[in-house]
Formats: C-alpha cells, structure tokens, sequence
C-alpha cells in the first residue's frame, strides 16, 4: 500500500467535517501530534485534545473504526512516508525530473490501458440510474474530477470523500448498483474494514481501475489495468488522466 490506514480515515475526516467539530479538532490534534500520543491512553487522550473520554469513543466509531484500542494501534503503527523525486540542488533540474515523471507515467497508461473497456465502462455509466465513484485519498479526488465531467454531460453520479460513508453506500448498494473503484495499488479492498465486510456485499456492479496485479477480488466484475511505476509521485497523474478519458469517452456516446 502507497498509504496507511491512519492517514486515510483521519484526511477523510477532515475533509468532510466542518472545521470546528469535536471530530475534526480530535483528527486535528492527533494528526499534529502523533509522536508525543502514541502511548497514552484514552484519558490522557481526552486531556490533551479538550474533550470528553465519551468523544474519543465516539470518534473512533465515527470515523470507521472498530474501538480506542484499534485506534492505538494505527497511531503506533503508521508510517509517515514522503517520496521526493529529485534531490538536485538545481531548481531547474528538480522541476525537469518531476515534469518528465509524471510524463512518463501518462505515457505508460496510454501504451497500456485497453481503450475499448473504458468504451464499455462507459455504456454501463449511461445504463445505470445509481452509479457511484470512490477512490481514497488522491484517488478520491479523481472520483470527484469523474463526478464533475461526467455532471456537466448531463449524468449525475454520486461520490464521498469520508472513507466511513463510502463503506456504508458500498455496503447497502444492489445489483442495480454501478460502483466504479479508483485504486492506484489495487488494494482498496484490502483495507481490514473492507476485507471483513466484504461477504455482505450485496452484488452490485463494481468496476475496478488499477495497476496491473497478479488478483483480485473475486467479488469485483470488472477490472481495467495500466502499467505504473507504483510511486507516491505520479500515481495521481495516471489516475486523473483515465478519468478524464472515461469522461471524454462517454461524451461519445450521449
């Protein structure tokens, strides 16, 4: 995984919480002090974020997870990890070797991914009353940027960015259900929430659009691959440029 657990429920949080709510100042806190409150429990927790020993509770359910030991566990666990490009005391050179990764990493999509999937992709869109897209963390913004194009050609889909919220529409979702999965690593079902939940899935049609992997869940209909480089820097690039090929292929057909 290009990204922890931690980092995915706490941005999610963020994100979609108003900014002066007991849940966003406990993610707030934690996030900015995540070495110093790796050991403590939760009444120091409490202590330290200003809220009652019943809002950490309350938090660690809110946000998807299962109890204040789970979220222990995540603080000791995760690893905070940035990948920088280049290391050039050149500004220059710096700016060349970003802009030449992220062109390379498009051009590994564009010589690999199956064009005539995205064009089924695209008929499922058009077919389906309820169609959703998630994706998380970057990929959750290209399933926004998905929603945008595919809203302005008169399809209306729905996405969330809170990482609670997409399992629970997941989860109640049908076979008249479209889900269409952006997963850089191919993984997002590998997240334990997921994992677990995933035998009460109660058959909808999801589309998975991934790096290439030797499997998948078996659960999964659909999957369109491209090659990468499985890097923190130009993973975002290839998944927002098949985005934007899904929405300029559907313009197609409507």
């Amino acid at each position: 995984m290009l990204y922890d657990k931690l980092p995915i429920v706490f941005l999610s949080t963020l994100a979609s919480e108003k900014k002066d709510s007991t849940n966003s100042q406990i993610a707030s806190y934690l996030l900015d002090h995540l070495e110093e409150i790796k050991d403590i429990g939760i009444r120091d927790m409490a202590k330290e974020c200003h809220v009652a020993m019943s809002s950490i509770s309350r938090f660690c359910k809110e946000i998807g997870l299962h109890d204040f030991n789970e979220l222990r566990e995540l603080l000791v666990s995760t690893n905070m990890n940035f990948e920088q490009n280049s290391l050039s005391s050149s500004c220059d050179e710096r700016l060349k070797a970003y802009s030449s990764k992220v062109k390379e990493s498009i051009e590994m999509v564009e010589n690999s991914i199956d064009i005539k999937q995205i064009g089924l992709l695209c008929k499922e869109i058009k077919h389906y009353e309820k169609v959703a897209a998630f994706g998380l963390l970057k990929a959750g913004t290209v399933a926004f940027n998905l929603q945008t194009d595919l809203l302005m050609l008169g399809k209306q889909i729905y996405s969330n960015i809170s990482y609670k919220q997409q399992l629970q529409y997941i989860l109640s979702a049908t076979k008249d259900d479209l889900i269409i999965i952006f997963s850089y690593t191919g993984c997002y079902f590998d997240y334990p929430d997921l994992r677990a939940l995933k035998n009460k899935l109660n058959a909808p049609q999801i589309w998975l659009i991934s790096s290439k992997q030797e499997t998948y869940p078996k659960f999964i209909d659909h999957v369109i691959t491209f090659d990468s480089l499985q890097d923190q820097n130009s993973h975002p690039y290839q998944l927002q440029f098949i985005a934007g090929l899904i929405g300029q292929e559907y313009a197609r057909i409507v």
